[in-house]
Order: structure tokens, then sequence, then C-alpha cells
């Protein structure tokens, strides 16, 4: 086995493993100014979960789950809101013209 020492941090390789490439800092803060973007972020995110050599491949999937299932809190939320404005007769006013 082979210690090397990366930049303080010590990873240890042996002939069996294999490191995966990581991506820079760099890349990472151009990453986050593209998910800044109106539309493009969107875009981008598919073109990420579903690229099969993309280093971000596994972040912008988990990204699109969270915001999945983020929009269906939301819609399950404004459902019940609407349904307990509608019980309560908030709505009957708007009905009435005089």
């Amino acid at each position: 086995m082979e210690a090397t020492e990366i930049l303080g941090e010590k990873q240890v390789m042996d002939s069996r493993s294999h490191v995966s490439p990581q991506m820079s800092v760099g890349a990472w803060i151009l990453t986050f100014v593209i998910l800044m973007i109106p539309l493009v972020n969107i875009i981008m995110m598919f073109i990420w979960a579903f690229d099969a050599t993309s280093l971000r491949r596994n972040f912008a999937r988990a990204y699109l789950i969270v915001a999945g299932i983020m929009i269906a809190l939301w819609i399950v939320g404004i459902i019940i809101l609407v349904a307990l404005g509608s019980f309560s007769g908030i709505f009957t006013n708007f009905t009435q013209f005089n």
C-alpha cells in the first residue's frame, strides 16, 4: 500500500483501488453560478442528471428529487388551504354584488 499526501489530506491507495476524479472548487463555483440563472438551471440539472460522464450526476439527481418533493408538498399545501377556505365559507361573499 502506498500513502500519498494531497493538499494536506492523506489518501491511501493500493494497486486494486481507483480514485475517481473530483471537481475543483472553481468548477463548483461555476456550477452554482449556472444554478442562479432562471430556466437555465432546470435545463442544466436535467442534462447533468442524465449524462453518464458528468461529475455532477449524483448532485443533479439529488437536487431534482428534493425539488420534486418540495413541489409536491407545495401543491398539497395549496390544496389543503383552498379546501379549508372553501369549507369555512370565506368565498361566499364574493358571489354577492349588493
